[in-house]
């Protein structure tokens, strides 16, 4: 079980201050492109759960998922993540033909897919679209610590995400490391330049949300401001 901690910066002056403020813990930054799709007769969105295809890097790498049975507790997301790799071009083939994917038997993820969805046959797959990313990977205090900046049709989010086994010690050192560099903590959601967020990761990423360009970002939990 996958647990999450999603941090939301309001503009790009706040991610320069954190990518700045994490640059001697700076380890690789990766370009992706996200994918996603469902069933032609939502067998994912219905259960809410989502198929992935995420492209690194000019295609160097490929990885379908799934995530799916995501709870949120006390502003703590935990989802179930299954993954695996994807021969790059077999991916992009199924991005410009879908019902490919139903052929490709090696891939559990996608053999989950006949066997719990019931997604079967050429025409079961159906693409959604999907978003880019530029991903800076950061190891601080233990912690590693994946930098966004996810470009839309309609926008682009900033953003600070964290995989741990101890989320609430994980906030506590995000929340630390903010006040250390310039940020001040503040409640009053209507006039914040930076909003910390703990939500469903792929609850953004649903079709729904993918393509309307009035999206409406879940409410915040807390809140920073640059002082």
């Amino acid at each position: 079980m996958e647990v999450e901690v999603k941090l939301r910066l309001e503009n790009a002056e706040a991610l320069l201050i954190v990518t700045a403020s994490l640059a001697p813990f700076h380890i690789i930054t990766h370009r992706q492109e996200n994918l996603f799709f469902d069933g032609a007769a939502e067998e994912l969105l219905s259960r809410r759960a989502v198929l992935r295809l995420r492209f690194y890097d000019d295609d160097a790498r490929c990885v379908v998922s799934l995530k799916a049975k995501a709870v949120l507790v006390n502003g703590v997301i935990r989802v179930e993540e299954d993954e695996g790799d994807l021969d790059p071009k077999v991916g992009r083939d199924c991005v410009v033909e879908p019902g490919k994917l139903d052929s490709i038997v090696e891939s559990r993820v996608l053999r989950r897919m006949k066997e719990e969805f019931g997604v079967v046959g050429e025409k079961g797959y159906v693409g959604l679209g999907g978003f880019k990313n530029v991903r800076s990977v950061c190891e601080w205090k233990d912690l590693k610590l994946e930098v966004d900046e996810t470009s839309f049709g309609f926008g682009t989010l900033y953003e600070i995400e964290c995989e741990s086994s101890a989320p609430e010690k994980a906030k506590q050192l995000l929340e630390k490391f903010l006040k250390e560099n310039g940020f001040r903590r503040d409640f009053r959601l209507s006039s914040v330049s930076f909003r910390m967020n703990l939500y469903f990761n792929w609850c953004f990423q649903s079709p729904e949300l993918i393509c309307c360009p009035r999206v409406h970002f879940p409410p915040a939990t807390c809140a920073f401001e640059i002082n």
